[in-house]
């Protein structure tokens, strides 16, 4: 019974940025939207305050160190960084640029590409999102532009590894046509500058279609997330219906936390090249007010349960290929996170640790 690998997804649009200051308003980061949360049905926990690290601004040091103190407490082996890379300009780089410049904190990670483009969105159907900055795929060039602009942080030695090869994930795995050359393109690169190339994992919500058969030429892994992202119904007449009840009541969308949990023990299968994803909770009503997802009822135990069962699915698994990813770390704007706040202190963390100090090395 192998002890877990856990990685968790970290967002780093907590500071100011020149963007968002025009996208959005003058100090825009992602407190704005929590801050302004309200709680739209009885029972709904919101607002979601920070406690130990407050309302933080990720361009102080001090804060990324706490951090990285509060994950290891966790037992988490290091943050997977969201990256954001539109044909060669790069979005929300900071703080992931001053980790790599300052070797600080000292705590492993790696990065996810989140390959989506930006919209002003309105959260009503019947209505046209406003485009901020498309993402599109130019070709080779800046494939080798984009791996240039990253080798730095591929160099470093925190940079995580599984069997020697650079931890690398895609947001949209399939929305670039052209996918099996950039994964190629960088391989090549990587050997060229004396690293042993990559080990790319591709999301998968389990709400959707399986990306089938993720041929080991293209991914060599997938992240399955049963998180409900898209919705929380199963079938077309059902989505009508809560539609028809949005529509006429602006109640959200909500699913039991507990039926979460249900699915994903159900669902999950320990295949090779499936590496499971766990969520202590999920609310977008911070971000879309009440056209947002909420996974209700939420609690520590219920949360170490789920890590329970799910770690023991992939416990046969070697330590090295033992991964299994947390979504997130921070991601407070959807509810989703598990930095301590005032409902719940360490309380998520503690558990967790728990969990796995329940496993060998």
């Amino acid at each position: 019974m192998s002890k877990p690998r856990l990685i968790a997804f970290y967002l780093p649009q907590f500071y100011p940025t020149k963007e968002n200051d025009e996208w959005w308003q003058p100090g825009f980061t992602e407190w704005t939207n929590v801050g302004q949360a309200k709680p739209l049905f009885p029972g709904h926990y919101q607002p979601r305050i920070p406690a130990d690290l407050g309302y933080y601004d990720l361009r102080v040091p001090e804060t990324r160190e706490k951090q990285a103190e509060l994950a290891k407490e966790a037992g988490i082996e290091g943050f997977c960084y969201w990256h954001y890379w539109f044909a060669g300009r790069q979005l929300l780089d900071r703080v992931f640029r001053e980790v790599v410049e300052s070797g600080k904190p000292d705590y492993p990670f790696c990065l996810c590409w989140a390959n989506h483009s930006w919209y002003k969105k309105v959260w009503d159907p019947t209505k046209p999102n406003t485009l901020l900055i498309e993402q599109t795929y130019p070709g080779k060039q800046d494939y080798i532009d984009h791996f240039y602009a990253l080798l730095p942080a591929f160099k470093d030695p925190r940079y995580m590894k599984r069997e020697g090869k650079l931890i690398f994930g895609l947001f949209l795995p399939l929305d670039d046509d052209n996918t099996k050359l950039f994964i190629e393109t960088w391989n090549e690169l990587a050997l060229q500058n004396g690293l042993q190339g990559f080990w790319f994992f591709a999301l998968e919500n389990g709400m959707k279609d399986r990306y089938v058969n993720l041929n080991p030429g293209y991914y060599n892994g997938a992240c399955v997330d049963y998180m409900p992202l898209q919705g929380v119904t199963k079938n077309k007449l059902s989505s009508l219906l809560w539609h028809v009840v949005m529509k006429f009541t602006r109640f959200p969308r909500y699913m039991t936390y507990n039926r979460y949990v249900r699915q994903m023990i159900k669902e999950f299968k320990p295949q090779a090249g499936y590496y499971p994803c766990v969520g202590p909770s999920f609310d977008h009503s911070p971000r879309s007010k009440n056209r947002g997802v909420i996974l209700q009822g939420s609690t520590p135990e219920k949360w170490q349960h789920l890590c329970q069962v799910i770690f023991d699915k992939v416990s046969h698994r070697s330590h090295e290929d033992n991964i299994v990813f947390i979504k997130s770390w921070n991601e407070w704007g959807e509810g989703n996170y598990l930095e301590p706040d005032l409902k719940y202190g360490k309380a998520y963390i503690r558990n967790l640790r728990k969990v796995v100090d329940s496993f060998s090395k």
